[in-house]
């Protein structure tokens, strides 16, 4: 089996948003590396082992954006605090110098 021959399966994926995600066997991956690498660059992929998921494979692109969201959550969460009053002054710089660490990793 190949890549070309990859089956959907019905894994549900929060961080993807899909409700189908094509899947192969690690063995597969490994076999068919440089093919898979150029699926990633459409869609993810899930990594199964004994028929379970224990990975996933995408695009840096894709996963830069994951990432990006994940932050702008973070910042929203932050700022609702901070306007409730559950975040104090003191607190407030070291989170904001926490994202702008995050932020420079990329």
């Amino acid at each position: 089996m190949t890549i070309v021959d990859i089956r959907a399966t019905f894994l549900y994926s929060y961080s993807f948003g899909e409700l189908f995600m094509k899947a192969i066997a690690a063995k597969e991956a490994k076999n068919n590396f440089g093919e898979m690498m150029d699926t990633v660059q459409r869609e993810p992929i899930t990594i199964e082992k004994h028929g379970r998921p224990v990975a996933v494979i995408m695009s840096a692109t894709e996963y830069k954006e994951l990432k990006l969201e994940r932050l702008r959550t973070e910042i929203k969460k932050g700022t609702n605090q901070i306007r409730e009053g559950k975040i104090y002054k003191q607190s407030l710089s070291t989170t904001l110098e926490k994202f702008k660490t995050e932020l420079n990793d990329r």
